[in-house]
């Protein structure tokens, strides 16, 4: 079998590598692979289609500045800025003009474009970006994994890499040579061990508390459990809100204990920009938790009916104390403590496996402790997001569809040479 040859080829086509290909397609490079299992949006519509979602007990509204708002808990990022992340590329435009209406992207043009949305609304913008994207004559999509890539031709202006994919329809490998390598590769849940050994307790997959459908049907609904959840950022909150949901209304018996060591943090809008834009609570979210779950509001909210709040704050020698002494009570355990880059496929140079750092400013990498540049590598998506710094001086990962996309505007031009 012929051994394809193509300008760049992007793993991952969740909206990071989306997004990548594309940019690369307008830098008219020749055929482009694009490697991923399913081509269905990644994990934001594998695991994340549920976020948020409708409270339904009529308790579960709550007042919010003088109006009372039902707690329909929205994604980060508003209607329009998914709007323009489907219109940045020409191939998107492409796709959105050719796509047969209904469809989603037209879904979001009903929605309020200066409100937030759920997450399954993007999610199926992605999915109909990627089905028009694979039938373009200069994109060679593969189903499945790349297991590995070796740097096979080092010169800076004509790197050469030969990647390996176990494709899903076929037990043999297929090689293909590729001038670049993007990886979008996507992150998951960081796993935390419980902080108190020996004890019988249950843990709960953040991507399952994420998943109310499933989540109803995994724990029981006749017997009284304790959940201990650990954290303050939008996921944790975004937890505790779906515990109280099914307190509320399916497992009446079910209670919280929440482990956090800091009050909570908003994101607040500046002049011209935002402070706290990738850590501070964003939307609905963080007018549930202004509502609800300040130290003033949670003894007498509905959720302060279902979530003890144990503060962890003061140093580890507290915090150990404070799982010790409230954690043995608990029956499961849900950490919301951030996410782990997933897996790269085996990288080398000259036969060694390639060890390397990303460099957040250009989406390149670096060997570790050198200043060479890997050639022909690049990386994006929240696996390798850019890192941005406020005018205070606080520095962050920018995370979120419209994010990648305004990183990705500004760097893969200096990857092609543009």
């Amino acid at each position: 079998m012929t051994t394809p040859k193509c300008g760049a080829l992007v793993v991952g086509a969740g909206p990071g590598g989306t997004a990548v290909l594309g940019g690369l397609l307008e830098q008219q490079l020749g055929k482009i692979a694009w490697v991923d299992p399913s081509f269905e949006s990644g994990r934001v519509n594998r695991k994340y289609r549920e976020v948020p979602r409708w409270v339904q007990s009529s308790e579960r509204s709550f007042k919010v500045s003088g109006s009372i708002t039902n707690s329909y808990i929205n994604s980060n990022t508003t209607v329009k800025l998914f709007q323009t992340y489907s219109t940045v590329w020409e191939s998107f435009r492409t796709v959105v003009e050719n796509t047969p209406q209904p469809n989603a992207f037209t879904v979001l043009d009903k929605l309020d474009p200066n409100k937030t949305c759920r997450l399954h609304y993007a999610a199926d913008m992605v999915r109909d970006l990627t089905d028009g994207l694979v039938k373009r004559d200069d994109v060679l999509p593969c189903r499945g994994f790349v297991t590995a890539a070796s740097l096979i031709d080092k010169t800076p202006d004509s790197p050469k890499w030969m990647v390996r994919v176990k494709q899903d329809d076929s037990s043999d490998e297929l090689e293909i040579e590729a001038s670049r390598i993007v990886l979008c590769t996507g992150s998951h849940p960081t796993k935390t061990p419980l902080p108190v050994s020996g004890l019988d307790i249950e843990t709960l997959d953040l991507d399952l508390v994420l998943k109310p459908s499933l989540l109803a049907e995994s724990l029981p609904s006749d017997e009284p459990i304790t959940i201990a959840v650990v954290g303050a950022s939008h996921s944790a909150i975004l937890a505790l809100l779906n515990f109280v949901e099914l307190a509320s209304t399916s497992h009446p018996q079910l209670r919280v204990k929440w482990f956090t060591r800091h009050a909570l943090r908003y994101a607040e809008y500046m002049d011209g920009w935002i402070l706290r834009d990738n850590t501070g609570l964003k939307g609905h979210a963080a007018e549930f938790a202004r509502a609800e779950l300040e130290d003033d509001k949670l003894a007498t909210s509905p959720a302060g009916k279902i979530i003890t709040k144990i503060d962890c704050s003061g140093g580890p020698d507290r915090e150990t104390a404070q799982y010790h002494a409230q954690l043995p009570d608990c029956s499961y355990f849900c950490a919301a403590v951030g996410f782990t880059k997933d897996p790269l496929p085996h990288l080398t140079k000259d036969g060694a496996p390639l060890n390397m750092e990303f460099d957040h400013e250009t989406g390149r990498f670096h060997e570790r402790g050198s200043d060479s540049v890997v050639p022909g590598l690049f990386g994006a998506g929240i696996a390798f997001p850019e890192r941005v710094v406020d005018p205070y001086g606080n520095v962050e990962l920018a995370v979120g569809f419209f994010k990648f996309m305004k990183f990705l505007k500004r760097v893969i031009p200096s990857w092609t040479g543009a």
